[in-house]
């Protein structure tokens, strides 16, 4: 018999702005999405266990007030759940425990690792060791980049890919860790997962190439399970044809570079779910 299409939920609400074309990459990869207002995760966070994946969308989080993604981050640590023990982001860990899918995109990446649910090194989930700042470049940055694949991280979304090309869109991309100790653990356990490139996928430590001057020029990252994935790129900008720059002169993939991250997603709910 063949398996039901796996359920997933998609973010909006308070400045999260890229929600439709989210919801519109997991819709055609497969999945039956459902659009969650913000809040309504917050006042009743076990609905998400009726879903096998979580997408945090990209935007402006309220307004990035006190920093990308931080005042929603404080939210996600210290709301305590309602009539039970525990915080807003025990009921996150306990989805991620049950095998199922978060990923972060932009704005949604800034809030994953300021709650601390990336990278989670050394089973710290909840500990902020890394963090996006500003760009070197001073500006928003507004640019298609390439995307060298680690292909010994774990990461789910990943799977099969080498190189990829998509657009970031984001001011405060740089990532950062709190010490050298935290790099080198990244490094040692395989949690970079994306790191800017030149075309032929050689490591971009350069503006352009490197858009933000991001350490290691790390473009995204999961934890050691490779199902919580975070990245500054836009995959859901780019899953078809008609969105790359240069469609027209035939430049475009068979299948868009980020509708695979999506499809990886897909397969493993049907697989492993």
């Amino acid at each position: 018999m063949r398996k039901k299409k796996p359920k997933s939920l998609v973010l909006f609400g308070n400045g999260i702005n890229c929600e439709r074309e989210t919801y519109f990459a997991h819709r055609i990869s497969g999945f039956l999405p459902d659009l969650v207002h913000i809040n309504e995760l917050l006042e009743k966070p076990e609905i998400i266990h009726n879903y096998s994946f979580i997408t945090l969308p990209g935007g402006f989080l309220d307004g990035d007030d006190l920093g990308a993604a931080k005042a929603q981050a404080v939210k996600w640590k210290y709301q305590r759940l309602k009539n039970r023990d525990g915080y807003f982001i025990d009921e996150l860990l306990k989805f991620i425990f049950e095998g199922k899918l978060i990923l972060g995109i932009c704005n949604g990446f800034q809030l994953l690792v300021k709650t601390g649910l990336l990278p989670g090194i050394q089973d710290k989930y909840g500990e902020q060791l890394t963090s996006l700042t500003f760009n070197d470049s001073g500006r928003f940055e507004d640019r298609w980049v390439y995307l060298k694949v680690n292909r010994d991280c774990p990461c789910v979304f990943l799977q099969d890919i080498d190189l990829l090309y998509l657009p970031v869109r984001h001011g405060e991309g740089k990532f950062i860790t709190l010490n050298e100790e935290v790099l080198d653990e990244l490094k040692r356990g395989n949690h970079i997962a994306l790191q800017y490139s030149l075309r032929d996928g050689s490591i971009a430590s350069e503006y352009p190439h490197n858009p933000n001057g991001s350490q290691e020029a790390i473009a995204g990252i999961c934890d050691k399970t490779g199902r919580i994935f975070g990245l500054m790129p836009h995959p859901e900008a780019y899953v078809d044809k008609l969105q790359h720059p240069r469609w027209m002169r035939g430049e475009a993939e068979k299948e868009p570079d980020g509708l695979k991250i999506f499809k990886n997603a897909y397969r493993y709910c049907i697989e492993k779910l």
